[in-house]
């Protein structure tokens, strides 16, 4: 049973920056990661994914602000996410992709003055 445990969010002001962190229980090598986000209200939407040779892709609303990369052994996954926005506020979670593993908690990122 793979473990996730999200971290690193937090309050920040709009234009602000946060790095969030994610442990997997077991490598990651050869498995596709991503970062995930559910906003209060509306479905859990995939806001990037990086490959096993570390190739990117991101949510339009993102793209130029965000950057995910990963470590394969210990398995982690980052977040950097910068000129933060009130609408990226969210719940945010890391899942291999496409999604087959059990969600960890999520780490709360709220952007707001």
């Amino acid at each position: 049973q793979v473990q996730l445990v999200e971290s690193g969010g937090g309050l920040v002001q709009p234009g602000g920056s946060l790095r969030l962190s994610c442990t997997v229980s077991g490598t990651i090598f050869g498995i596709y990661m991503a970062w995930y986000r559910q906003a209060p209200g509306k479905q859990r939407e995939l806001v990037a994914r990086i490959t096993t040779d570390r190739s990117t892709k991101y949510l339009d609303s993102v793209k130029g602000r965000f950057t995910i990369s990963r470590d394969n052994v210990p398995g982690a996954v980052y977040l950097q996410m910068d000129s933060l926005k009130p609408e990226d506020t969210a719940v945010y979670y890391c899942n291999n992709c496409p999604n087959t593993w059990s969600w960890g908690q999520g780490t709360q990122v709220t952007v707001s003055s």
